[in-house]
């Protein structure tokens, strides 16, 4: 059952254009508890109602479940947004009111020799958190790839880390970018769109396991795609996203210390 804390802000990090990566701690020590996939709900007021906006957490878990004292989020603006501007307001030492944990999108205790985590945008969180429990399936048998998808290098949110995991045999990153490609695009890189590039793959029913989190749009393309490439139902994970609009100017974030 969730748990109601109170978080207080303890830094920011600008990880995107339009995406910054939030630490929180919680407040007297608190533990919770959780699985990596889950998310918690910030606590926000409108009209005199209490309303919230969920977060996949980002912590790297040091297993598939494990007990934190901070959370980590990366939140995407959205112009107007009710959390955008909550949050955007935030100063360090600020509280928020959050529960947790919430959520399946999770690794499912049965082992598969390959997985697709693919995402967009923030959708990239869950990935991040299940860094540790993805190393140790590896170390089985496994093989992952994960599939972020954007138009351009400024949203691959988190490229660094899972660059350096990728230099692990067996983990695959495979950047697909819609508009502007790298300049210097690695192997698995592919220029095009995330659909395009899960049609070039070659799915086994016996073996994989696909994750997709993000953009709806994205989600509900890939996942009739995986399907019609065979794939069971119940073998296509899902969690959407709500995407925030392309903008011609870059929203600042300023924290006050």
């Amino acid at each position: 059952m969730p748990d109601n804390f109170e978080l207080t802000l303890k830094s920011t990090k600008d990880i995107g254009d339009n995406t910054v990566h939030f630490e929180f701690d919680i407040k007297d020590g608190q533990q919770l508890e959780l699985i990596a996939g889950q998310f918690i709900r910030l606590m926000f007021a409108q009209d005199g109602q209490q309303v919230f906006r969920s977060y996949s957490v980002a912590n790297i878990l040091s297993a598939n479940t494990d007990c934190i004292n901070s959370i980590q989020l990366a939140v995407s603006w959205v112009k107007g947004g009710l959390a955008t501007v909550g949050l955007s307001q935030m100063q360090i030492g600020d509280s928020i009111q959050a529960s947790a944990p919430y959520g399946r999108f999770c690794l499912t205790e049965q082992k598969w020799q390959r997985y697709f985590l693919i995402a967009t945008g923030t959708g990239v969180t869950p990935y991040r958190a299940m860094t540790n429990e993805l190393k140790q399936r590896i170390a089985q048998g496994a093989e992952v790839f994960v599939v972020m998808g954007a138009r351009d290098e400024s949203g691959l949110l988190y490229e660094d880390e899972f660059r350096q995991n990728a230099l692990l045999d067996n983990y695959n990153y495979v950047s697909c970018l819609s508009r502007i490609p790298l300049n210097k695009p690695a192997e698995l890189d592919f220029n095009g769109h995330v659909q395009t590039y899960l049609e070039k793959v070659q799915f086994n029913p016996e073996t994989d396991i696909a994750y997709l989190c993000g953009n709806p749009a994205m989600v509900d393309d890939a996942f009739t795609l995986l399907k019609e490439a065979g794939l069971p139902v119940a073998q296509i994970r899902r969690e959407k996203y709500v995407s925030p609009p392309k903008r011609k100017k870059k929203i600042t974030f300023e924290i006050k210390n």
